[in-house]
């Protein structure tokens, strides 16, 4: 079952007193107010280099992120300049590729005795997939995985091997420009000047970083839940037609960021708690898909939810620029399982818990050891 370590307090008091690196964040969770606040950029700023995260991530990188960590007028401009290539997860072309790329590695899983879901499935599966959302060559993929789930939490220097890969990407679209997202930062313009190397920076990095262990996370929660609860893979196999409210009750019960933040430009009163110049709150996206306002039995996973008006994406100004390509992986992860697995077992699992000192949250796996069994 989902875990849901805040029913206590979105019940009590609607808000959680969360210390991080030294302040106190009162962490928002019910749905009404943690869309509302999402809304409200005037109130709860996202221009905040590196304290949108939680916890912030100024020792882990040296880029602003962009889009996500600016308001409008200037978040809206910037966002233009890369939705083009969020929206290839729309194209015929890219569906396929993604479908047939699931379709291999599920095929070479089927032929083992068993495989590590994390880091052999899940996380080829992103890599991969990036590559088309980029429009880069596949083989790319190779760099990606070799740098694991966390991009930034590697035993080399913090952030390097990324932000070296980027940099030499960047010179080679100059150098020789093409079709793919690289390229398109090196012709763009904001406020009718070129990007900036620092801002090409930004969004590449975001790329990255902003869809990685996110989609890790979902996909080794789903072959977890299909091997605790083989009946729901039966229930799709007989309903496909359910695959899309199947995987919006997935990224609803799922939801591998817990929050995020919001910085307040001038003292704000947030539900019965003060919040002084420049601090922090935080949007409970985990707490608020399980609100009992909003959603019938909430740690039930119902794969025909509906409606089911989760925040797993965000809400508002910086609804998730990822979600067409989040959805088209687990969309098509979906179609394969039901076409080729009859049962999901699992060998092993660790869960990846988030210890804090106000509230400890089952997120994922660090590692999930399963079998797949052919559909005969």
């Amino acid at each position: 079952m989902p875990h849901d370590p805040f029913r206590e307090a979105r019940q009590k008091d609607g808000i959680l007193k969360c210390p991080f690196q030294g302040e106190n964040i009162p962490m928002i969770l019910r749905h009404a107010d943690v869309r509302a606040a999402a809304k409200n950029w005037q109130t709860f700023s996202s221009d905040a280099p590196f304290r949108v995260p939680i916890p912030s991530e100024e020792e882990m990188r040296g880029i602003r992120q962009l889009p996500i960590e600016t308001n409008p007028p200037e978040h809206t401009e910037y966002r233009r300049i890369v939705e083009p290539f969020f929206k290839r997860a729309k194209q015929p072309d890219v569906i396929a590729k993604v479908q047939n790329l699931i379709a291999e590695l599920l095929d070479s899983a089927l032929s083992s005795d068993s495989i590590e879901i994390v880091n052999e499935f899940a996380l080829p599966i992103q890599s991969r997939a990036l590559t088309h959302l980029l429009n880069v060559p596949e083989s790319e993929a190779e760099i990606y995985t070799s740098w694991g789930i966390h991009v930034f939490h590697t035993d080399q220097s913090e952030g390097t091997p990324l932000e070296d890969y980027l940099s030499s990407a960047l010179d080679k679209a100059e150098e020789n420009p093409g079709d793919d997202l690289f390229s398109a930062l090196t012709r763009a313009t904001f406020q009718d000047r070129p990007l900036t190397r620092e801002e090409m920076m930004g969004f590449a990095n975001l790329t990255f970083a902003g869809g990685r262990d996110t989609i890790i996370h979902t996909i080794s929660s789903i072959i977890h839940h299909f091997g605790k609860f083989p009946a729901d893979l039966e229930k799709l196999r007989e309903n496909p037609k359910a695959l899309v409210l199947a995987g919006e009750e997935f990224f609803r019960a799922f939801m591998p960021l817990t929050h995020i933040g919001r910085v307040c430009p001038i003292e704000t009163k947030v539900l019965g708690i003060t919040v002084p110049p420049d601090g922090r709150v935080s949007l409970g996206w985990a707490a608020a898909n399980f609100d009992e306002d909003v959603f019938d039995d909430p740690k039930e996973i119902r794969l025909d939810r509906k409606p089911n008006p989760h925040v797993s994406f965000g809400f508002g100004t910086h609804l998730c620029l990822g979600a067409p390509h989040a959805r088209l992986i687990v969309r098509s992860l979906l179609e394969n399982l039901i076409s080729s697995v009859a049962k999901v077992t699992v060998v092993d699992a660790k869960s990846h818990t988030e210890n804090e000192s106000s509230f400890r949250r089952e997120n994922g796996f660090d590692f999930l050891r399963a079998k797949f069994s052919p559909n005969p």
